[in-house]
């Protein structure tokens, strides 16, 4: 009964300093089991129809999101249906995941639709100046199309991008959100963030608390380079994948230098460029191409930096490397060690292995089950992706210096790691700086 009252009292501050900010993740989940599309996409269009208390008004809003997503995502079994619809009536408007590359043969932009599956579609420059990533990997996004066919040049592609939107929030007011912190304790602040995740903080004790505020923390931290290895089925991949549309997931297989770092061939930067925070998915499987690519990707871990060619870059990517570990811990201490899931490459390479800042134990989150996912207020993804990255330009790596010293048996790269850990967790639960000794030790 008392978790409930609380829960009460957070969703009632929640909805009193968060208007228009926050959904019900249930309703989330409710249309997500249905339609195969990101969070981030979902929420989007449940903040616009569903910001209410109002049961009568909710109800309407889902149906509308339902309809909207029925009649405007394009599942790629239904994408010759759309194109059709584009044909005969002259305009649709679609929710595709779009991507663009530069033309050199025509000095024009192109965009590709995912799902649609068309590509070689013009494209304003203006679009890929503005949001950089849909050179990279693309973004999801609301697109109004239109449909000519001119007979006079019928090398013409007939498709035209009248309006496009990625699905994101354009700003938000950070002064904001430190005012409202404020207004609560850190362990309903700390339940708020979880439950933004979609996660059920009730479920979980506090230990498991921390280690999900820990997968966060290479989206609010700079060059942070992270590892989570433990068993199938505990959501190792789903903040990345589903909660923030800043991240990137790179399947386990193989890679090149050109596209996660720099492509000396287009002049383009590479993933580390464009997103906050590149994942590693079943790290047993990743290779590069090129032979500097492991020594390429340790330069950059390090110091943020990589040289190509004649030049040296700079990016603010964080690293994050997931794995399966198919078998008990002790067993695997017994015969092997705990970076054993990783490529041969790199799982006995003690420099790689010392640039990594947190190795979070995944065999101690427990494998989800539904009670695990929250039906409460939380977040909106845009909204809470959209903090993240705000974070990310403010630095509190100093913050354990006011109350504590490390021991002279920490070398200089264990101390970046601990400064860069406590760093993301301050921002995480303490973004307006108010913190104390007392708080600060939990860290």
């Amino acid at each position: 009964m008392l978790e409930r009252v609380n829960r009460s009292i957070i969703s009632n501050k929640l909805l009193t300093y968060f208007p228009g900010k926050i959904v019900r993740k249930d309703l989330t989940k409710k249309i997500k089991e249905g339609a195969n599309v990101p969070i981030y996409v979902l929420e989007y269009l449940l903040g616009m129809y569903c910001s209410s208390q109002d049961e009568e008004v909710i109800e309407e809003g889902i149906q509308n999101v339902k309809d909207i997503l029925a009649k405007n995502y394009v599942r790629p079994d239904e994408a010759q249906k759309i194109i059709s619809k584009l044909r005969e009536t002259g305009s649709y408007t679609v929710i595709d995941k779009v991507s663009v590359k530069l033309n050199y043969k025509t000095d024009t932009y192109e965009a590709e639709f995912s799902n649609l599956g068309i590509r070689g579609v013009p494209i304003s420059h203006t679009y890929p100046l503005k949001y950089e990533r849909l050179l990279s990997g693309g973004i999801w996004c609301i697109v109004r199309m239109e449909y000519y066919y001119d007979e006079e040049d019928k090398r013409r592609v007939p498709f035209i991008i009248h309006k496009l939107t990625p699905i994101q929030m354009p700003r938000i007011d950070i002064d904001e959100l430190k005012t409202a912190r404020r207004e609560f304790t850190d362990e309903e602040w700390i339940d708020v963030i979880l439950r933004s995740t979609g996660m059920e903080p009730d479920s979980f004790n506090d230990r498991q608390k921390w280690l999900h505020l820990a997968r966060l923390i290479p989206l609010v931290e700079n060059n942070y380079n992270f590892c989570e290895l433990g068993p199938r089925g505990t959501g190792k991949s789903h903040i990345y994948k589903e909660i923030s549309p800043n991240s990137i997931l790179v399947s386990g297989g193989q890679t090149t230098v050109a596209n996660l770092f720099y492509n000396m061939a287009s002049k383009q930067i590479g993933l580390v460029g464009m997103w906050d925070c590149v994942t590693f998915d079943e790290v047993a499987g990743i290779t590069f191409k090129d032979k500097d690519g492991v020594q390429i990707m340790k330069d950059y871990m390090a110091s943020g930096s990589f040289a190509r060619g004649e030049e040296e870059k700079n990016a603010s990517a964080s690293f994050v490397f997931v794995g399966n570990i198919n078998q008990s811990v002790d067993v695997l201490l017994r015969t092997s060690h705990l970076f054993e899931p990783f490529p041969e490459s790199m799982n006995t390479d003690t420099a790689f292995l010392d640039r990594i800042h947190c190795y979070l134990p995944g065999w101690e989150i427990p494998k989800y089950r539904p009670e695990y996912f929250t039906d409460d207020y939380g977040f909106i993804t845009d909204y809470f992706s959209e903090i993240m990255r705000e974070l990310r330009k403010i630095s509190c790596g100093d913050a354990y210096d006011k109350f504590f010293k490390l021991g002279n048996q920490l070398n200089q790269r264990d101390t970046i790691a601990v400064k860069k850990t406590v760093s993301g967790l301050v921002k995480l639960i303490y973004p307006e700086g108010n913190y104390t000794k007392k708080i600060s030790k939990k860290f």
